[in-house]
Formats: C-alpha cells, sequence, structure tokens
C-alpha cells in the first residue's frame, strides 16, 4: 500500500510542479494583450480582478488615463466616461508582494486606489517603467499592489502610451480616441 501511495504521489509531482499561473487576455482596439497573475504574491487582488473578468466587466470600458513614461490605467470608465459601479474594494497586498518580489516593474500589473490604501476595486494600471516609488511602503506606508504583469502584447501597452491624450471634463490624460477593452478572458491553462 505505502508503495502504491508513494507511486501515485511520485506521478502527481510533476502536475504539480508545472501548475501555471492564470492568464488573462485583454483584447482592446490597440491589440491583444496578455496578463499573467500570481495569486501567490497577492491573493485578494487577483481573486478580484478574476472576478470582474469572468464577469464581463471590462468588456467595453477604456483605458481612461494614459501618462507616457509613467502608466496607463483602465476598468472603470465606459468610452462616455461614465463610472461604473463596482464591487467592494480589496485590501492592500503591496507588502505581501514585494515580498515574494512583485513590484511596479515596467510591464507589471497593479491596483489603482484612491488616497486610501484599501480603496481598490476594479480599476488597474500597467507600468510603462521601473516605478518603485509606487511599491511598499510608498509615501503613505502602503504602497500600491502589483499582481501581474504581462506576458504578451507589450508592444500593444507601448502604442496605448503613445495615444495622443487632453482632458475629458474633470479628468485629465484622457486618449482622444478611446482606447477600448473590447473583451477580457480568462485563458484556459496550458497543459
Amino acid at each position: 500500500m505505502k508503495k502504491l501511495l508513494l507511486g501515485l504521489l511520485a506521478g502527481l509531482m510533476p502536475l504539480i510542479a508545472f501548475a501555471t499561473n492564470p492568464q488573462v487576455e485583454l483584447k482592446t482596439s490597440q491589440g491583444t494583450v496578455v496578463i499573467e497573475l500570481f495569486p501567490e504574491a497577492a491573493p485578494a487582488s487577483v481573486d478580484n480582478f478574476l472576478q470582474y473578468v469572468k464577469s464581463g466587466f471590462y468588456d467595453g470600458l477604456i483605458f481612461h488615463r494614459v501618462i507616457n513614461g509613467f502608466m496607463i490605467q483602465g476598468g472603470g470608465f465606459d468610452p462616455q466616461m461614465n463610472q461604473k459601479a463596482t464591487r467592494a474594494p480589496v485590501k492592500n497586498e503591496a507588502k505581501q508582494a514585494i515580498e515574494k518580489g512583485v513590484r511596479n516593474a515596467p510591464g507589471s500589473i497593479a491596483m489603482a486606489r484612491t488616497n486610501d490604501p484599501h480603496s481598490a476595486t476594479a480599476q488597474f494600471f500597467i507600468n510603462l517603467v521601473d516605478n518603485r516609488m509606487l511599491d511598499y511602503p510608498s509615501r503613505d506606508g502602503y504602497g500600491y499592489t502589483a499582481f501581474g504583469k504581462v506576458v504578451k502584447g507589450m508592444e500593444v501597452v507601448n502604442n496605448i502610451a503613445n495615444v495622443r491624450t487632453g482632458n475629458a471634463g474633470m479628468h485629465q490624460d484622457v486618449p482622444m480616441t478611446p482606447v477600448v477593452i473590447q473583451t477580457a478572458r480568462v485563458l484556459e491553462a496550458k497543459q
């Protein structure tokens, strides 16, 4: 019996060793971006993001804040700049993410928030450069939770960073031609 159990465990080890992190595909009006998420570094943030993706929340929303040399932000507004209602915020996990080696580096995705460190809901941003000043502890003792990275389509992210921006009402750095997230979906894990 002991040999049978050991044999079964040995057979499962390759499956465990090759478990992959979830990936999300964002099809945008500028092209497709694939993001790998890191649940070990920021479990609540990843779960929150995946819930929004699976519900279709991001479909039709825009990247509403684009600052070349800094980041692109989306996940909150439609092309008419109407803000979409969200679920309750998640707790800031920037300290845990840093401890696991996930930070606001070029190509990383992070939770956007207000001045309240625990206010992140659906909005996210993709870092264009090394934004170490956003890492825990940042200026406010919390920082911004990075929870994944772009693994395909960084050229699309950089193209979005180069669109012409202006003001839209009270909002600054808004693309003059909307950059729409046409669909967001979880990719099937590769075997």
